[in-house]
């Protein structure tokens, strides 16, 4: 099952169930210990098994159970939206290859992303501020614009020394990309099912629909 773009569970060591950093799915992990020999040392190898993929992460065993990913990279932000653009993807996958080392980084790159995503519903990319009044004046929802605006003025911040504390960027950097996914869903992809299952109707219906959307129009 995969949850809601805002609803994230980060991969954690012996934990049953988190978000796979594989395929995205919430799922059971199978953990299995592995322990190979170095010289005359022990290491506490694990390896978490995704129930939906497949797939495996391997974890090295700390002190007082605690353990740390060694593959893949770790990432504590969620993956991409299944209908996020592929011009858009790129960088948003760079923000979650960064956002543990590089907060700053993580949150500037998103700014790029949404940036680019203004541009796909519509915006000119000349300037971010101005694209988002325009989606605004065509009916963009004030969740969606706060949203949009939220992810403009931290990344923005985030370049510009003094505006923004260190802590203050890595406390809000891993939110930014669920608003992302957010900005994804009620723009793309809702949209996007709505029209399928409307195109689904019998072609008679829809006909009767337009005209009589046509008729209103005239009476208006």
């Amino acid at each position: 099952m995969i949850r809601e773009p805002g609803s994230f569970t980060p991969p954690s060591f012996k934990k049953k169930s988190f978000h796979c950093p594989f395929c995205g799915a919430f799922a059971h992990m199978r953990w299995v210990q592995l322990c190979p020999v170095y010289g005359h040392t022990l290491v506490p190898i694990w390896i978490a098994s995704c129930a939906h993929c497949s797939e495996s992460s391997i974890w090295l065993e700390a002190e007082e159970n605690n353990g740390r990913m060694l593959f893949p990279k770790r990432t504590a932000a969620p993956m991409a939206h299944p209908d996020m653009p592929e011009e858009v993807r790129k960088d948003y996958e760079e923000a979650r290859n960064i956002v543990v080392d590089s907060p700053r980084g993580a949150a500037a790159l998103l700014r790029l992303v949404i940036q680019k995503l203004c541009i796909h519903l519509g915006g000119t990319g000349k300037n971010l501020n101005d694209d988002i009044a325009r989606l605004v004046h065509k009916g963009l929802p004030p969740e969606i614009q706060q949203a949009l605006d939220t992810v403009r003025v931290i990344g923005n911040h985030a370049v510009h020394p003094g505006e923004l504390s260190d802590e203050d960027v890595a406390g809000v950097a891993l939110s930014l990309f669920g608003l992302v996914n957010e900005i994804v869903e009620d723009r793309i992809s809702k949209p996007k099912r709505i029209k399928e299952l409307y195109n689904g109707l019998p072609e008679r219906d829809r006909n009767n629909i337009v005209r009589r959307d046509k008729k209103q129009k005239a009476l208006d």
